[in-house]
C-alpha cells in the first residue's frame, strides 16, 4: 500500500518548534490549499496540519513564515488521543518527510516573466573528423617534449 501525500499551501501562523523530552526537534504549523474552484461567497481554502521532525523540523523554524508559500512531501498520519471528557478523538495530518520553497510573492507582486530565449537552430554534432591520434593539439608547449 502507498501512503504519500504531495501538497502546497501556505503557512497560516508562524511555525512552532519545541522539541521531546529526547532533546528531537519537532515542528507543527498549518498550511491553507486553495480549492480549485471559487463559490459564491469567494475563494475557498482546506485547513491542514503538517508535523515535521528532526533536521526537517529545524528547516521550517529557520526558513518559513506565515503567509510563506511550501511545498510538502510526507504521508498521511492519522492520531487517536482523549480529551479532557475521556471522549476519543481523531487528528488527520501530514507527516512532512521533505518540505520545499515554492512561489513567491502572489500573482499581483511577481516579478515579469523573463524573455523568451530565441531560437538557435540545433547545435551541430561534434565528431573527432580530422583529428588524428598522431597530430599536434593546438595548446600543446613543443618545447616541454
Amino acid at each position: 500500500m502507498i501512503n504519500q501525500v504531495v501538497i502546497m499551501g501556505r503557512i497560516v501562523a508562524n511555525p512552532e518548534l519545541r522539541t521531546t523530552s529526547s532533546n528531537i526537534p519537532v515542528c507543527s504549523f498549518r498550511i491553507a490549499c486553495d480549492r480549485d474552484k471559487q463559490t459564491e461567497g469567494g475563494q475557498k481554502a482546506d485547513f491542514v496540519d503538517v508535523v515535521a521532525w528532526r533536521r526537517t523540523a529545524e528547516f521550517v523554524a529557520k526558513y518559513f513564515a506565515k503567509g510563506k508559500p511550501i511545498l510538502i512531501q510526507g504521508r498521511l498520519q492519522i492520531r487517536e488521543w482523549t480529551d479532557k471528557e475521556q471522549k476519543k478523538r481523531y487528528s488527520t495530518e501530514i507527516l512532512a518527510d521533505s518540505v520545499f520553497f515554492c512561489g513567491g510573492d502572489r500573482v499581483q507582486n511577481a516579478a515579469p516573466a523573463p524573455a523568451p530565449v530565441p531560437d538557435m537552430g540545433v547545435a551541430p554534432e561534434f565528431t573527432d573528423e580530422g583529428f588524428g591520434a598522431d597530430e599536434d593539439l593546438p595548446w600543446e608547449d613543443h618545447d616541454m617534449k
